[in-house]
């Protein structure tokens, strides 16, 4: 059913609640409460060690799980899919309830419940579906804020990733406040939470159509990253505070408090804006199955408004910028070397965020300080988000800088990231993950931005997953096949030295900076490749970055 905001009916849907309530820029605050408690994903860091003590599993396993983690983390074919013929709700609705099957099998399992008794390949089943349901999350929500903000994309992608990188922080702070220190409950929170905020928003998160940009739509989007920046402070603080002092059950729940209001503090900028645009506001609401190859937020393109079956021409592709069919982008030069450069780079960061409990473990730190380490890379990354996003936005705009430019620069810093775990260097540590988390926060916007770019919105939310299903084949190598071996090789080596012999159920630990110096100063120079491999991109696309990409939103507007 569409509804029809015309001069004609909109005495009938006037009202201040319906006003807000059916705005995009409500879509944009629901998506933005849906994304903060979606990451879960991050936190496996905090979790893994009590999984590989619980199930006795040595870091060759415990490192396939987390492969299985980013393999469902990152590969939402699936979700690109249904989202093409399904409203955005089906598919938050579907991710809600994977969510909760994935991680609460999860729970049960390390938990010792005597109904769950895992094999390995059932724990990895249920964190990659449990680990899926964000590929759901981050489809419905961003791509339709996305189509619902055309030609403001790297700002609206680097905002809304910059609260999923903040979802780690938030998540454990919730923790806290609900379970204390109770380690054992925190997969628990991850399983139902997310379903809980997703279920109560989702009927908000729509697509619409026949909207022009608004002459200050930038300047709103700025007042949302200052809120987010206000945040992401306090979360550094208070993180930064409770790894030093003790906090009390009381003290957790006021911190989160705060956290709370100034988490929902952009509703205040939703509101005003929604009710100055209700009176002269004549939008379209697409909010059900699209019928007779109508579809939600269809932007026409000029070499392509007659519709190219998705079987034909695929060796033909249209001019960069316009509607490519999904065999024609899958196949195209560009998207091959999208999906290199995000294999080495976005691999390399996941490989070192993923291992983040085991690297402090090594280096001597207690389980206070990589907790620590594990929220400080959450609000990196967020930060890396929003200035990836806003920042790359305005070069593009003013300067006409390609956005693949700045995908190289992030890829040769984090390069200097991984030299720096290489190193050793307790105190050199936090540096380190630091540029990592920046760099792998940074890459998701520019990655996302530059296949909406090159190849349309017409099925960008199938294309998006299919280059975000990189990442987990990079980790799979650089994760299980490289770090993995080198830590249990290296911790056999130190059992043999101190005349110890492995026996059933005993897991590897490996002490001292010799059981990743190897792994990461490969990971170093794939990443250097990686970032050779983006400039390749940058020379193939400045002759189009230098033209007006956002014309023909413009003009259809």
């Amino acid at each position: 059913m569409t509804t029809d905001f015309s001069s004609n009916n909109w005495g009938k849907n006037s009202s201040p609640h319906n006003i807000i309530l059916n705005g995009r820029w409500f879509t944009v605050f629901t998506s933005i409460l849906i994304l903060s408690v979606s990451g879960g994903t991050y936190l496996f860091g905090l979790y893994s060690q009590h999984v590989k003590s619980s199930l006795g599993y040595d870091q060759t396993t415990l490192n396939l799980l987390s492969f299985f983690k980013d393999v469902g983390a990152n590969v939402g074919i699936i979700a690109g899919l249904i989202n093409e013929v399904c409203p955005p709700w089906v598919v938050l609705l579907i991710g809600s309830v994977m969510n909760f099957s994935g991680y609460i099998y999860l729970w049960l399992a390390v938990n010792g419940d005597e109904f769950v008794k895992p094999h390995v390949w059932q724990m990895c089943l249920c964190l990659m579906i449990g680990a899926n349901s964000q590929t759901f999350t981050n489809t419905g929500a961003l791509v339709t804020c996305v189509k619902n903000f055309p030609e403001s994309r790297g700002i609206v992608i680097g905002l809304l990733k910059g609260f999923v990188g903040l979802s780690g922080a938030i998540i454990t702070q919730l923790f806290h406040a609900i379970y204390g220190n109770n380690a054992k409950s925190l997969v628990l929170l991850i399983a139902w939470l997310p379903p809980f905020v997703c279920c109560s928003l989702l009927k908000h998160v729509r697509v619409m159509r026949g909207i022009c940009r608004q002459e200050n739509e930038v300047k709103i989007f700025y007042q949302l990253l200052y809120i987010s920046l206000s945040l992401a402070g306090f979360l550094l603080m208070i993180t930064i505070f409770q790894s030093r002092v003790a906090f009390s059950l009381v003290e957790y729940r006021v911190s989160s408090c705060i956290m709370l209001i100034l988490l929902f503090a952009p509703i205040v900028i939703v509101i005003r804006e929604e009710l100055k645009l209700g009176k002269g506001r004549k939008q379209v609401l697409d909010d059900s199955f699209p019928l007779k190859g109508l579809e939600q937020g269809k932007v026409p393109s000029r070499n392509q408004g007659k519709g190219v079956l998705w079987y034909k021409n695929v060796f033909k592709p249209p001019e960069r910028g316009e509607d490519y069919t999904i065999l024609q982008a899958l196949l195209s030069i560009d998207m091959l070397i999208l999906f290199i450069t995000t294999i080495f780079g976005a691999g390399g960061t996941l490989t070192a965020i993923d291992n983040i409990g085991q690297i402090g473990k090594a280096l001597g730190y207690p389980n206070t300080s990589i907790a620590t380490f594990t929220s400080l890379v959450s609000i990196w990354g967020y930060l890396g988000r929003v200035v990836s996003g806003f920042v790359s936005e305005i070069f593009l705009t003013k300067y006409k800088v390609p956005r693949p430019l700045m995908l190289t620069f992030v890829l040769l810093l984090s390069c200097f990231g991984h030299i720096l775990i290489a190193m050793g260097i307790p105190s050199v540590l936090d540096i380190a993950l630091a540029i990592l988390g920046f760099c792998f926060g940074a890459m998701a916007p520019l990655i996302f931005s530059i296949i909406s770019e090159l190849f349309g919105l017409k099925h960008y939310a199938t294309l998006l997953n299919f280059g975000g299903a990189a990442s987990p084949i990079g980790a799979y190598v650089f994760n299980v096949r490289l770090v993995g071996h080198f830590y249990d090789k290296e911790a056999l080596k130190q059992m043999e030295a101190l005349g110890l012999y492995m026996k059933p159920g005993d897991h590897l630990t490996c002490i001292g900076i010799e059981c990743y110096r190897s792994s990461f100063l490969i990971i170093a120079a794939a990443s250097f490749v990686g970032c050779i491999v983006s400039y390749i991109l940058v020379l193939r696309t400045r002759k189009f970055y230098k033209g007006d990409i956002y014309k023909k939103f413009r003009e259809q507007a």
